[in-house]
């Protein structure tokens, strides 16, 4: 929430009593867990929180429209066979996005139809995206979720498919980033 991919906030809102696997309700987990990890940020991470949260409104609207016109190239790429993104009318979640979200947010996934060396390679190849893990910085990161994120749940029901790249979609210049992707896109094609 802070931004800068330098802290983790949030809050836990439930708008009745719902049930969790193995609790009489979410109460008792959540109570679990507020005495186990402490329900209280320290005062540097508030601080970074309350930094982040000024500039949040800007970032999010960046974000969108870095990501919206991301997908917009990627759509029209011969190499990608799919672009999963909630933004898009035909992605399962677009109506409780619609509902839930202004706008759509950054974070953008592709598929590709050469498969998993050409999705690795074309994250190797990534100058201005960074390779990482984290998603909501400033920065744009790419990755490998079958190798990376998910590589723990390979062969089991949650595997990702082998040809899929993900993209936490930053602030930077938008024509940097679709150049970015385009010459990386350029050996999947073949």
């Amino acid at each position: 929430c802070g931004g800068h991919s330098d802290v983790v906030g949030g809050a836990v809102v439930t708008a009745k009593r719902v049930t969790v696997a193995g609790f009489e309700d979410a109460q008792e987990r959540i109570a679990f867990h507020q005495n186990s990890m402490g329900a209280i940020a320290g005062p540097f991470d508030a601080w970074l929180v309350l930094r982040g949260l000024k500039t949040l409104g800007l970032r999010m609207e960046r974000h969108s429209d870095n990501a919206e016109r991301i997908v917009d190239f990627l759509q029209g790429h011969e190499a990608v066979s799919k672009v999963i993104y909630p933004g898009l009318a035909e992605h399962p979640g677009h109506e409780v996005a619609s509902r839930q979200m202004k706008r759509f947010g950054g974070i953008v996934s592709f598929r590709l139809h050469a498969g998993e060396q050409k999705a690795l390679d074309v994250c190797a190849k990534a100058q201005v995206f960074t390779l990482g893990e984290s998603l909501g910085g400033v920065e744009s990161l790419i990755e490998h979720p079958g190798r990376m994120t998910h590589a723990s749940v390979a062969g089991s029901p949650l595997e990702v498919p082998a040809g899929l790249v993900r993209l936490s979609v930053g602030i930077e210049d938008v024509d940097d980033l679709v150049a970015d992707l385009a010459q990386g896109l350029e050996s999947a094609e073949r």
